[in-house]
C-alpha cells in the first residue's frame, strides 16, 4: 500500500481536494479514475521527454507505468484558480528511487473537473 502524506489545505477548494485525489489516484495506478478525470482531447507534456496526446494514447501511458509501484507520496503543495492548477512533491519508488515532481493542469473549464493538459517536470533526486 502507498504512504501518503500531504499538506492540509482550507478545505474550501474543491479543485484543490480533486488535484489530490488525482495524484493519489496517480501514485496508486488507479487507471480508471485518472482517465475519468480527463477530456477526450488530453495532451501531457512530460518535459525533457515526450508529448501524448489523447485520451487513448494518455491510458497506454499510464497501463505502462502502472508496474512502477510507489510506495510513498508526499504532496507538499496543492494550488488551484480558475481553469488552472498545480500540484509537487516526492514520489519514492518501491525500488528506492525517489523523483522529485511537478505538475501544472489546465482544466475544460474553472467550473468543472475535467483536465485537458498536464504539464509535468519530473526530477529523480
Amino acid at each position: 500500500m502507498t504512504k501518503i502524506i500531504s499538506s492540509p489545505n482550507c478545505g474550501n477548494s474543491p479543485k484543490m481536494e480533486f488535484l489530490k485525489e488525482f495524484n493519489i489516484a496517480f501514485a496508486r495506478g488507479n487507471v480508471e479514475f485518472i482517465t475519468e478525470s480527463v477530456t477526450d482531447n488530453i495532451v501531457w507534456n512530460i518535459i525533457g521527454d515526450k508529448t501524448i496526446e489523447g485520451k487513448e494514447k494518455f491510458t497506454e501511458e499510464l497501463e505502462k507505468m502502472k508496474s512502477r509501484k510507489v510506495s510513498k507520496l508526499v504532496l507538499e503543495q496543492i494550488l488551484s484558480h480558475g481553469k488552472e492548477g498545480a500540484s509537487n512533491g516526492i514520489m519514492k519508488m518501491q525500488d528506492g528511487k525517489k523523483y522529485a515532481f511537478s505538475d501544472f493542469y489546465k482544466f475544460k473549464g474553472a467550473k468543472g473537473i475535467k483536465i485537458t493538459l498536464i504539464t509535468s517536470y519530473i526530477v529523480e533526486v
